[in-house]
Protein backbone atom coordinates (compact mmCIF):
# COMPACT_ATOMS: atom_id res chain seq x y z
CA UNK A 1 0.00 0.00 0.00
CA UNK A 2 0.94 3.19 -1.01
CA UNK A 3 2.17 6.04 1.85
CA UNK A 4 -0.75 8.36 0.18
CA UNK A 5 -3.44 6.02 1.18
CA UNK A 6 -2.14 4.70 4.33
CA UNK A 7 -2.41 8.18 5.67
CA UNK A 8 -5.18 9.17 3.31
CA UNK A 9 -7.39 6.58 4.20
CA UNK A 10 -7.47 7.37 8.08
CA UNK A 11 -7.85 11.56 7.35
CA UNK A 12 -10.62 10.72 5.25
CA UNK A 13 -12.41 8.32 7.78
CA UNK A 14 -11.46 10.09 10.99
CA UNK A 15 -14.99 12.37 10.18
CA UNK A 16 -17.01 9.93 9.61
CA UNK A 17 -16.22 8.25 12.85
CA UNK A 18 -16.28 10.83 15.29
CA UNK A 19 -20.20 12.12 13.54
CA UNK A 20 -21.14 8.75 13.94
CA UNK A 21 -20.44 8.38 17.03
CA UNK A 22 -21.98 11.64 17.89
CA UNK A 23 -25.24 10.30 15.95
CA UNK A 24 -25.07 6.68 17.86
CA UNK A 25 -24.99 8.23 21.17
CA UNK A 26 -26.94 11.32 21.18
CA UNK A 27 -29.72 10.86 17.84
CA UNK A 28 -31.65 13.62 19.63
CA UNK A 29 -29.43 16.11 19.16
CA UNK A 30 -29.30 15.49 15.33
CA UNK A 31 -32.72 14.10 15.11
CA UNK A 32 -35.14 17.28 14.19
CA UNK A 33 -32.50 18.53 11.55
CA UNK A 34 -33.14 15.10 9.74
CA UNK A 35 -36.74 14.92 9.95
CA UNK A 36 -37.65 16.87 6.66
CA UNK A 37 -35.12 13.85 4.89
CA UNK A 38 -36.67 10.97 6.78
CA UNK A 39 -40.03 11.48 6.36
CA UNK A 40 -40.02 11.54 2.61
CA UNK A 41 -37.89 7.90 2.25
CA UNK A 42 -39.52 6.50 5.29
CA UNK A 43 -42.91 6.96 3.57
CA UNK A 44 -41.32 5.14 0.06
CA UNK A 45 -39.65 2.71 1.77
CA UNK A 46 -41.50 0.75 3.82
CA UNK A 47 -37.89 -1.61 5.13
CA UNK A 48 -36.69 1.85 7.06
CA UNK A 49 -37.77 2.13 10.74
CA UNK A 50 -40.64 5.13 10.87
CA UNK A 51 -38.20 6.13 13.78
CA UNK A 52 -36.70 9.54 12.70
CA UNK A 53 -33.64 9.14 16.02
CA UNK A 54 -33.59 4.35 15.09
CA UNK A 55 -32.22 6.42 11.37
CA UNK A 56 -30.34 8.84 12.70
CA UNK A 57 -28.46 5.67 14.46
CA UNK A 58 -28.48 3.68 11.51
CA UNK A 59 -26.67 6.42 9.89
CA UNK A 60 -23.99 6.80 12.18
CA UNK A 61 -23.47 3.02 12.77
CA UNK A 62 -22.68 2.92 9.19
CA UNK A 63 -20.31 5.57 9.40
CA UNK A 64 -18.52 4.41 12.08
CA UNK A 65 -18.36 0.99 10.67
CA UNK A 66 -17.37 2.45 7.35
CA UNK A 67 -14.94 5.00 8.47
CA UNK A 68 -13.36 2.34 10.70
CA UNK A 69 -12.59 -0.28 7.67
CA UNK A 70 -11.60 2.50 5.56
CA UNK A 71 -9.14 3.71 7.93
CA UNK A 72 -8.03 0.36 8.40
CA UNK A 73 -7.53 -0.47 4.92
CA UNK A 74 -10.32 -3.18 4.91
CA UNK A 75 -12.83 -3.35 2.32
CA UNK A 76 -11.58 0.44 1.26
CA UNK A 77 -13.57 0.78 -2.14
CA UNK A 78 -17.04 -1.12 0.17
CA UNK A 79 -16.50 1.20 3.05
CA UNK A 80 -15.84 4.27 1.14
CA UNK A 81 -19.33 3.81 -1.35
CA UNK A 82 -21.16 2.72 1.83
CA UNK A 83 -20.05 6.36 3.97
CA UNK A 84 -20.82 8.02 0.44
CA UNK A 85 -24.41 6.87 0.70
CA UNK A 86 -25.19 7.91 4.12
CA UNK A 87 -23.43 11.32 3.45
CA UNK A 88 -26.33 12.12 1.08
CA UNK A 89 -28.78 12.47 4.17
CA UNK A 90 -26.78 13.95 6.19
CA UNK A 91 -25.57 16.71 3.92
CA UNK A 92 -29.43 17.52 3.14
CA UNK A 93 -30.82 17.20 6.31
CA UNK A 94 -28.22 19.52 8.02
CA UNK A 95 -27.01 22.08 5.68
CA UNK A 96 -30.16 23.31 4.32
CA UNK A 97 -28.53 26.32 3.56
CA UNK A 98 -31.45 27.49 1.09
CA UNK A 99 -33.81 27.60 4.20
CA UNK A 100 -31.72 29.75 5.88
CA UNK A 101 -32.83 33.35 6.64
CA UNK A 102 -29.77 35.03 8.12
CA UNK A 103 -26.75 35.71 5.71
CA UNK A 104 -24.19 34.41 8.18
CA UNK A 105 -26.00 31.19 8.45
CA UNK A 106 -26.71 31.01 5.43
CA UNK A 107 -23.10 31.51 4.61
CA UNK A 108 -21.51 28.75 7.13
CA UNK A 109 -24.53 26.14 5.50
CA UNK A 110 -23.54 26.68 2.26
CA UNK A 111 -19.42 26.22 3.61
CA UNK A 112 -20.58 22.68 5.47
CA UNK A 113 -22.39 22.06 2.43
CA UNK A 114 -19.46 22.32 0.08
CA UNK A 115 -17.59 20.62 2.42
CA UNK A 116 -19.36 17.25 2.64
CA UNK A 117 -19.62 17.61 -1.27
CA UNK A 118 -15.56 17.66 -1.66
CA UNK A 119 -15.51 14.49 1.34
CA UNK A 120 -18.07 12.63 -1.02
CA UNK A 121 -15.66 13.41 -3.95
CA UNK A 122 -12.88 11.94 -1.75
CA UNK A 123 -15.09 8.88 -0.95
CA UNK A 124 -16.07 8.22 -4.48
CA UNK A 125 -12.36 8.64 -5.94
CA UNK A 126 -11.57 5.97 -2.77
CA UNK A 127 -14.31 3.72 -4.09
CA UNK A 128 -12.43 3.94 -7.47
CA UNK A 129 -9.38 3.53 -6.08
CA UNK A 130 -7.76 -0.08 -6.98
CA UNK A 131 -4.25 0.35 -5.05
CA UNK A 132 -2.60 0.00 -8.18
CA UNK A 133 -4.02 -3.43 -9.04
CA UNK A 134 -6.28 -3.79 -12.21
CA UNK A 135 -10.01 -3.40 -11.73
CA UNK A 136 -12.95 -6.34 -12.29
CA UNK A 137 -13.84 -4.09 -15.65
CA UNK A 138 -10.38 -3.56 -16.88
CA UNK A 139 -9.52 -7.45 -16.03
CA UNK A 140 -12.78 -8.41 -18.37
CA UNK A 141 -12.21 -6.10 -21.22
CA UNK A 142 -8.74 -7.53 -20.97
CA UNK A 143 -10.05 -11.42 -21.00
CA UNK A 144 -12.37 -10.86 -23.78
CA UNK A 145 -9.89 -8.96 -26.09
CA UNK A 146 -7.27 -11.91 -25.58
CA UNK A 147 -10.72 -14.73 -26.01
CA UNK A 148 -11.09 -13.06 -29.46
CA UNK A 149 -6.90 -12.83 -30.60
CA UNK A 150 -7.28 -16.54 -29.94
CA UNK A 151 -10.64 -17.21 -31.43
CA UNK A 152 -9.08 -15.41 -34.83
CA UNK A 153 -5.88 -17.12 -34.33
CA UNK A 154 -8.09 -20.30 -34.41
CA UNK A 155 -9.88 -19.32 -37.32
CA UNK A 156 -6.75 -18.78 -39.40
CA UNK A 157 -5.15 -21.92 -38.51
CA UNK A 158 -8.26 -23.81 -39.43
CA UNK A 159 -8.66 -22.06 -42.76
CA UNK A 160 -5.00 -22.80 -43.14
CA UNK A 161 -5.42 -26.15 -42.45
CA UNK A 162 -8.77 -26.33 -44.83
CA UNK A 163 -7.62 -25.24 -47.68
CA UNK A 164 -4.22 -28.35 -48.48
CA UNK A 165 -7.49 -30.86 -47.42
CA UNK A 166 -9.75 -29.37 -49.81
CA UNK A 167 -7.08 -29.65 -52.69
CA UNK A 168 -6.59 -33.08 -51.30
CA UNK A 169 -10.29 -34.05 -51.33
CA UNK A 170 -10.21 -32.31 -54.66
CA UNK A 171 -7.51 -34.63 -55.98
CA UNK A 172 -9.11 -37.42 -54.59
CA UNK A 173 -12.41 -37.38 -55.72
CA UNK A 174 -10.93 -36.69 -59.52
CA UNK A 175 -8.81 -39.61 -59.22
CA UNK A 176 -11.99 -41.41 -58.11
CA UNK A 177 -10.93 -42.71 -54.67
Amino acid sequence: MSLLRMAGRPMLASMFVAGGLHSLRRPQDVAPAAEPVVRPVTDRVAALPDSTEQLVRLNGAVQVVGGIMLGLGRFPRLSALAIAATLIPTTLAGHRFWEAEDPGDRAQQRIHFLKNVSMMGGLLIAADDTGGAPSLMWRGRHAVKGLRHEAHTVQRSVRAAARPAAAAGGIRSRLGC
